[in-house]
């Protein structure tokens, strides 16, 4: 058998293989569960990148960025999307993170980032917060107001 037989037969043997597997679903799971290795890998990527000297620091905010939007999206496909209409704020999060490493590695040390960091955290949390007590928080809210107003109604007429 000559060499050009063998690796056509190699090539025929694994186009074969792979639309096997196609049809048995195996890419449709890969691409339904882990999509999200595509954001997450530039991400990493940034990161080494600039720890490796070969990008600037300004590489940082886009490498938390990603990275941040693919632990939440890998979460999600875990437990379900549901669960995003609590997350989206650690979207947010993620800006935060990246602006407080760009100041974190920057030489000169920026305040500005520093800043917007703080805020943009500072509100990432608040709408989180905020989030979690839509739904039944809610309710304990109204039920701690009824019985702080209740004590001090009560309260007021014993001391009379």
């Amino acid at each position: 058998m000559s060499r050009n037989n063998y690796a056509i037969g190699i090539v025929f043997l694994i186009a074969g293989a792979v639309i096997l597997l196609g049809k048995l679903g195996l890419f449709a799971f890969i691409g339904t569960n882990f999509w999200p290795l595509f954001v997450l890998i530039p991400g990493i990527l940034l990161h080494v990148l600039f720890f490796g000297r070969m990008l600037p620091t300004v590489a940082l905010i886009p490498g938390a960025i990603l990275t941040v939007s693919a632990l939440i999206f890998f979460f999600c496909i875990a437990l379900g999307w549901h669960h995003m209409q609590v997350l989206w704020p650690l979207l947010v999060f993620g800006v935060a993170i990246g602006l407080y490493e760009y100041h974190l590695f920057e030489m000169s040390h920026p305040k500005v980032p520093l800043t917007a960091a703080i805020i943009l955290a500072l509100v990432s949390i608040s709408f989180f917060v905020i989030m979690l007590f839509w739904g039944w928080g809610l309710y304990l809210i109204a039920a701690a107001l009824i019985l702080v107003g209740a004590w001090l109604v009560a309260g007021r007429r014993t001391r009379w």
